[in-house]
């Protein structure tokens, strides 16, 4: 699943990079929550939250519905 999830998070990443921020995949437990890591100018960003949920967490739960939640850790 991991590499599922890296697949995903490719996808993502041009329009975080694009904003001068990116993504990083810290873990994937076996009940379906995917920690992350936004790093760059992501890691600051007032709208992170909004990136993390609406963004990267709703393609990951689009596409791989064992995917139950996306958290960030730091």
């Amino acid at each position: 699943m991991r590499d599922q999830i890296e697949a995903v998070l490719d996808a993502v990443r041009p329009t975080l990079l694009a904003d001068g921020g990116n993504v990083e995949l810290v873990d994937v437990s076996e009940d379906g929550v995917v920690s992350v890591k936004l790093v760059g100018a992501c890691s600051s960003c007032p709208m992170a939250t909004v990136t993390l949920k609406m963004g990267i967490e709703r393609a990951l739960m689009e596409k791989l519905p064992a995917v139950k939640e996306v958290i960030q850790v730091a």
